[in-house]
């Protein structure tokens, strides 16, 4: 699968590098293209490194040396970068992978492209007490773009991304998705088994403000040292449900 990540901070590394190791192709665009270069050439050592089981380099000189090679050795594809339009029109699915201030200026930027192709949304508020429910971003994305949205990957500190794979107690994470497309779902599923997680079904894109705000609340704990997945008891003590 070819995926173009909106984005070139923390989120577009540690996913992107996960799909890159998986043998997806992968590009990804920021604002500031020789530090999207830089990024690139990183993501590139570095899922080569985890397929390999070798080190990755430790600075920015010795990863752009030794990344092609890296990666002719361990056939995973050079992760390349772009400007957001190249990136739009480079992805099977575009991953949206940015700050909420620059979200819609960067979904212009990337331009008509987008409109028809699944979209996956990782984005969250600002800061968790800013969440405006009124205004979900995951609705502002499909309304500028025309495209696709699944809203998932957002209830996640980025390290746990970095986790080969995210496993607790024995347990995969559960990834839950929201969106309309079919297509797009399934897309998204895909994403989700390749990082060794469990794709949810979360329902329609209109309760994507329900997953905004269920990670706004979240993290807001999380910020005050709480334990938030302590707040929900396990299945087989969550009363009577349907299968899923």
């Amino acid at each position: 699968m070819r995926i173009g990540i909106l984005g070139a901070g923390n989120m577009a590394d540690a996913l992107g590098t996960q799909w890159a190791a998986a043998g997806h192709e992968v590009m990804v665009s920021g604002r500031d293209p020789g530090r999207s270069a830089e990024r690139a050439a990183g993501m590139t050592a570095q899922a080569a490194a985890r397929t390999s089981g070798t080190a990755v380099p430790a600075t920015a000189a010795e990863t752009a040396a030794e990344t092609s090679a890296e990666a002719r050795s361990c056939a995973v594809a050079e992760v390349r970068s772009g400007t957001f339009a190249e990136v739009a029109a480079f992805g099977d699915v575009v991953v949206v992978a940015v700050r909420e201030a620059g979200l819609a200026d960067t979904l212009r930027a990337a331009g008509p492209a987008l409109r028809g192709k699944p979209l996956i949304d990782v984005t969250n508020a600002a800061a968790p007490d800013r969440y405006d429910p009124t205004r979900p971003l995951a609705r502002l994305i499909a309304d500028i773009t025309g495209g696709h949205v699944v809203k998932g990957f957002n209830l996640c500190h980025v390290d746990v991304w970095r986790l080969t794979p995210p496993v607790f107690d024995g347990r995969p994470l559960a990834v839950p998705l929201c969106g309309d497309d079919q297509a797009a779902m399934d897309a998204a599923r895909t994403l989700v088994a390749d990082l060794g997680c469990t794709p949810v079904n979360g329902g329609s894109l209109a309760r994507a403000t329900q997953l905004e705000a269920t990670a706004a609340f979240m993290i807001g704990l999380w910020f005050g040292g709480a334990d938030a997945q302590a707040v929900l008891p396990p299945l087989p003590s969550s009363g009577e449900h349907q299968p899923a």
